[in-house]
Order: C-alpha cells, then structure tokens, then sequence
C-alpha cells in the first residue's frame, strides 16, 4: 500500500468569496465539515445569519474517498446550483468540506448557463480562500502486555515511528499507538509475534 493511500484532501479553514453577476450577489463560503451533523448545524447557523436572502444553495463531500455527499439547488431551476457547487468539490478532489453558496437575487434573469457559472465561481473562489490541506488516514492500535515485554514493544513503537497517545505502565502495560494506514498491517504483525499480547485497531483521521 502506497503512502498515498492513507492522505486525503480538504480545505484548512473557513473561506468566504462575494461574486457579482448582473446585480445579484452570490456569497461562497467553504467550512471543515466531518459529518452530516456538522453539516446541518452550520447550514442552520447560514440559514439564519442570511434569512433575506433567495437562496441558499449547497454541497458537500464526507469521508476521505468523498463517499458520502449530497447538493441541493434550493429554489433554482434543477442542475444549476448544487450541482456545479458538487461539482468543484470534485474537481479539487477534497472532502469533509461543505460548500454554501448564498445569493441575493438582483432582478435580472442570469438563465441556466449564468446560474452554473456564477454559482461555479463563487464555489471556487471559496475554496481558494479556505485554502487546501491534507489528512492522514491512521489507525489507534491498543496494545495491552507485561511489564516485562515492554522493552519489544517500544522498540516496535520507536523502529515503526509510532505516535504515543497513551501510556499506562504498571504489572499490566497499556498503550494506545498512533499509526499510518499504510503501516498498520505491518505494525500489527510484528505487534502480534510478541508472546502474549493483546491488540485491538480503531479506525480514525489524524
């Protein structure tokens, strides 16, 4: 398994952008988004901060292969909303990040094309502003032995460049490892060569 393997992208802060077209104004806004909770919590707080405004259109992308997403036109004519917004969450492959863009309608008529463009570049412009980071997929190995094996365990935690989350040393030896996708199958083989040893692996992102 490639390095690669275990990254993801998503944006590294809130990120605002106005975009004008033809007097209506479109607000892009970027946010870290982790789960659809999250999700409906900050489209509840725009919902509000904007209540005058026509519409509040949206998309997002959850988990680090974007498995998880929806968009939402709200309001304007099917496809020329949400859809574009979706559209550049893919375009810069990130993830947990939802996209919301806000429009006062200025009373002319933008037309589809307009409506996909417009939306389109308020979503890019964004997430330039939030600005793009990477995530590392790891795992949370928890290792339980006694006393007398810790020496092969840190060892294993040094060699593999582990990071210590937590650490309890008594008769019963406990620690919770910090380890990289990519390194998880190799780690736990040779965790498991050691003589009566306990792990367990809890899937998160660092």
């Amino acid at each position: 398994m490639s390095e690669a393997s275990d990254t993801y992208l998503t944006v590294a802060r809130q990120g605002e952008a106005i975009f004008r077209e033809k007097a209506s104004k479109f607000i892009g806004l970027a946010f870290p988004a982790a789960s659809e909770a999250e999700v409906k919590e900050i489209l509840g707080v725009i919902r509000k901060k904007y209540y005058d405004a026509n519409h509040h259109c949206f998309a997002y992308c959850l988990g680090p292969m974007q498995e998880v997403y929806r968009f939402n036109d709200d309001g304007e004519p099917s496809g020329s909303a949400g859809r574009p917004i979706y559209g550049q969450l893919l375009s810069k492959a990130v993830s947990d990040t939802l996209i919301i863009v806000v429009r006062y309608f200025g009373g002319t008529k933008l037309g589809i094309p307009g409506l996909i463009h417009a939306y389109r570049k308020a979503a890019v412009e964004a997430l330039v502003d939030a600005g793009i980071t990477e995530k590392v997929i790891t795992g949370k190995i928890l290792v339980s032995f006694r006393y007398e094996k810790l020496n092969e365990v840190m060892r294993i935690q040094k060699e593999e460049e582990l990071e210590l989350l937590e650490q309890s040393f008594n008769i019963e030896c406990r620690l919770i490892l910090g380890v990289r996708k990519s390194k998880i199958e190799r780690v736990l083989k040779r965790l498991m060569r050691i003589q009566n040893i306990y792990t367990s692996l809890d899937m998160s992102v660092g």
